[in-house]
């Protein structure tokens, strides 16, 4: 679980200094927002797929 908590925290500074939403995230990586909500408050465990959508999306930025 403490990847996750990681993983989390990584989304929140990215969005802090993109300037980006739940929505922005959830639209660039064609996740759902409360999936998005859940990975951040570490009540969801994201996939391998969902890891790769969003961390793609995180290096076009």
């Amino acid at each position: 679980m403490n990847d996750v908590t990681e993983f989390a925290e990584e989304i929140i500074n990215f969005q802090k200094k993109n300037d980006l939403t739940d929505a922005d995230v959830a639209f660039g990586t064609h996740l759902s927002v409360e999936k998005i909500h859940r990975i951040k408050e570490n009540s969801y465990k994201p996939t391998d797929d969902d890891l790769k959508r969003i961390r793609d999306f995180m290096k076009t930025k």
